[in-house]
């Protein structure tokens, strides 16, 4: 079995957020709700020019998974391919795995309370496709699925 994560080169996005669009696009989430976010810091000053870094908040797709522990409902799950899901029919929308999350990749619905986060485009994956994010969409070429052999 291939256990699935993104692999993202922080140092070569520049900040476009294709990702984001794409994964919107892809996924349908509720305003406000966003499973991939890309941040900007900066400047800082490099042989006297500014230099920004982008930093991508998307679920790394952990092997321990912070959110899984936190859950009081048990309502999170690793697959065999290594992708952590939500039962939407056990979450109560707590918020206890958005706390938890040391990647700030967990979402919670304001209006609604229902919890979401990136699951590799679980239904593309399982067509033989790629997550949208990182499917030749950035300009950058710094999102690519990886997968490596479990047994």
């Amino acid at each position: 079995m291939r256990r699935f994560s993104l692999c993202i080169d922080e140092e070569a996005c520049w900040g476009c957020r294709t990702c984001e669009v794409v994964c919107k696009q892809e996924k349908d989430t509720p305003a406000g709700v966003r499973l991939i976010a890309v941040t900007e810091e900066g400047p800082e000053w490099r042989g006297g020019k500014p230099h920004f870094i982008y930093r991508v908040r998307v679920c790394r797709q952990c092997e321990e998974p912070a959110c899984l522990e936190a859950c009081p409902t048990e309502a999170f799950s690793v697959l065999d391919t290594g992708i952590v899901t939500i039962d939407s029919e056990l979450c109560t929308g707590c918020g206890a795995c958005v706390e938890a999350c040391p990647y700030g990749a967990v979402a919670v619905d304001a209006d609604t309370g229902e919890v979401f986060k990136c699951d590799l485009c679980r239904e593309r994956l399982d067509q033989g496709l790629l997550p949208a994010c990182a499917d030749n969409v950035c300009p950058a070429h710094c999102i690519h699925l990886d997968f490596t052999a479990s047994e």
